[in-house]
């Protein structure tokens, strides 16, 4: 079954709580993951950001809404309990509760007054009845939408670049990977021998224990089978073990299983891979703005 959105767990969870004792969220996690008959993967599905597990994420936001609107109270530190509020709304047996239900409760409305003011004007009450991902989910799902166009715009560069200003962004991408030793050094292997297949060669470390041969093809047309095996027996000519194939293009399925049934270690890259590569380490992009979402620290109200 796939993870309910918040709102679809708020009754679930006031429910979970009648029994009036204490719960943490452990434990009504569990509780609501065995309800919705939830498998382990759907209990470990993250984020894109891959910081918090979705389910926790919307059984946190469904008991933050609720204590909004007095349902729910805080005991302790991720220790909570229904309100004599919450039980006379189980007692009415609701069908089910969302944010239009919470909005009867003045409290709910006060405390949402400030985020209801930055909404744009034309958002409704039926639109925001229709929501189903927390904010944090809507925060990174316009995260990945400015990275992925980023990317785009990134591989269309790198296509459009000289052969020679490619072979630097690799130089830079895997010496900020922690490859390659010094700049300097790694810049005098990528795109210095050219033969048998190989374009280069860059240590794996500072230190020069091992070495990784390399392939960087700016190339349009999709990476087939027969280039890979080029490649491979490039690196079997020269008794080596590893080998990194990096492209503006991207990888045939044959090419792809190709390389993941042979002894050598070959490491394909395709334009998107570099792409995200060079957003992860910093290579070809600047810093537009930063936001730094944070959170309650229970732990410095605890001798209030």
């Amino acid at each position: 079954m796939a993870v309910p959105d918040f709102q679809s767990v708020m009754l679930p969870l006031l429910a979970f709580c009648a029994d009036g004792n204490e719960h943490t969220n452990r434990e009504a996690l569990d509780s609501l993951a065995q309800q919705f008959k939830l498998s382990e993967d759907d209990q470990k599905a993250l984020l894109p950001s891959g910081q918090q597990c979705v389910f926790d994420n919307r059984v946190a936001w469904a008991r933050a809404h609720m204590k909004r609107a007095g349902l729910l109270e805080n005991i302790r530190r991720g220790v909570y309990r229904i309100t004599e509020r919450g039980q006379q709304v189980l007692g009415k047996k609701p069908t089910e509760i969302n944010i239009r239900f919470l909005r009867q409760f003045p409290e709910y409305e006060a405390a949402n007054e400030k985020h209801k003011e930055n909404r744009q004007a034309t958002t409704s009450a039926a639109t925001e009845y229709q929501e189903s991902e927390t904010p944090a989910e809507r925060l990174e799902e316009a995260y990945q939408t400015l990275r992925e166009n980023l990317a785009s715009e990134i591989l269309f560069q790198l296509k459009s670049a000289s052969p020679v200003f490619f072979e630097k962004v690799v130089v830079e991408v895997l010496v900020k990977m922690g490859y390659g030793g010094s700049r300097k050094d790694a810049g005098q292997a990528i795109g210095r021998s050219g033969d048998e297949g190989i374009d280069g060669i860059i240590k794996e470390d500072r230190l020069g224990l091992d070495i990784i041969y390399i392939q960087a093809k700016k190339w349009e047309d999709p990476i087939s089978r027969p280039e890979i095996q080029k490649f491979a027996g490039a690196l079997q000519g020269k008794r080596a073990r590893k080998g990194i194939f990096i492209t503006t293009s991207r990888f045939c399925d044959t090419a792809k299983n190709f390389a993941a049934n042979i002894d050598s270690k070959i490491i394909l890259i395709d334009g998107q891979q570099l792409a995200q590569y060079m957003i992860d380490f910093g290579v070809g992009v600047a810093t537009d703005a930063v936001y730094e979402v944070k959170r309650l620290d229970s732990d410095y109200f605890t001798d209030n």
